[in-house]
């Protein structure tokens, strides 16, 4: 199964972590990647720490956990590409549905990060 079929089907949460310049880890709960291709995904960012961090250093980790009894999942990860602030794209684009956060930073100034993935394990050990 294609990585952006595994994402699109697959229910569960995930946590994306980044770190500033000097190595300081940072970690938030995080919606679904949007999938522009499968080399090349993107989130939906509020101006907050993670995305702060990612102005500094452009490495991340995004780790999905499925929504079942076992520990399954994915480990991403990541090199920020690029970043556009296109509000009426972003807009489009949101699961609004089904992300608790939308309620919450709506207003806030919002960034589409992209990112390359350089790394797919799964959740537990390291084989491919």
């Amino acid at each position: 199964m294609k990585l952006s079929e595994y994402f699109e089907k697959t229910k569960g949460r995930g946590v994306i972590a980044t770190s500033d310049s000097k190595g300081k880890v940072g970690m938030a709960v995080y919606g679904r990647p949007h999938f522009i291709n499968e080399k090349t995904i993107a989130f939906i960012m509020a101006d907050r720490l993670m995305h702060k961090n990612l102005q500094s250093n452009p490495y991340a980790a995004y780790l999905f956990m499925e929504a079942k009894e076992r520990y399954v999942g994915k480990r991403l990860y990541l090199t920020k590409i690029r970043e556009e602030k296109d509000k009426a794209f972003i807009d489009k684009i949101r699961r609004k549905e089904s992300c608790p956060a939308y309620t919450v930073y709506k207003d806030q100034i919002k960034h589409l990060v992209y990112f390359r993935i350089d790394k797919v394990l799964p959740l537990l050990g390291d084989k491919k």
